[in-house]
């Protein structure tokens, strides 16, 4: 639904006004309390404001551990996705997140990719067809610069012909094994 509605507003604005807005009024975001502050034009960055407010405060006062992941969740992979085109695929396969300091404060988050990474990162799908790539957030302080919390994602890229071929024969397994 949500690369649809992305396709159809392309007509009418930039993929960083759609990217920002997209997130800040879907409800799946919203609920995170995360808001997305800035997006470049090209998307290769992206920063996320998460306010200490009444509706993510936890048992202790601080930012609710849940409301600190899914608000940083969803970039990695929906950002590449976006910058690395239609010939891709592009899945979130695991996370870890690590709170090292209460969430006492508004925090920030600084989502980047740069042109020679994304180079990197087809190259090697070029190569192997399938990647996997760890991309680490840090939630800080915007003033101070203290990490509060760390966020491991990997995430899975191949080739789009590839894994079409490889979905296609494991489903194949399946019926043989199936009928055997």
């Amino acid at each position: 639904m949500y690369q649809k509605l992305s396709r159809l507003g392309a007509h009418f604005f930039s993929r960083a006004f759609l990217f920002k807005h997209g997130f800040n009024f879907s409800p799946m975001y919203r609920r995170s309390t995360g808001r997305v502050t800035y997006v470049s034009k090209d998307l290769y960055r992206i920063e996320v404001k998460l306010p200490l407010s009444y509706k993510n405060r936890n048992y202790v006062n601080t930012i609710f551990g849940g409301s600190m992941f899914a608000s940083v969740d969803p970039f990695p992979m929906v950002q590449l996705i976006n910058i690395i085109g239609d010939n891709y695929v592009v899945w979130d396969k695991a996370a870890q997140i690590r709170f090292l300091r209460p969430g006492n404060k508004d925090l920030q988050a600084i989502f980047e990719y740069t042109p020679e990474e994304v180079a990197q990162i087809k190259q090697q799908v070029a190569e192997k067809n399938e990647i996997e790539i760890v991309k680490t957030t840090r939630l800080v302080d915007p003033k101070t610069a203290t990490v509060h919390c760390e966020v491991d994602k990997t995430i899975y890229i191949a080739d789009k012909a590839f894994f079409k071929a490889k979905r296609k024969k494991r489903e194949a397994e399946k019926t043989i094994s199936k009928q055997t």
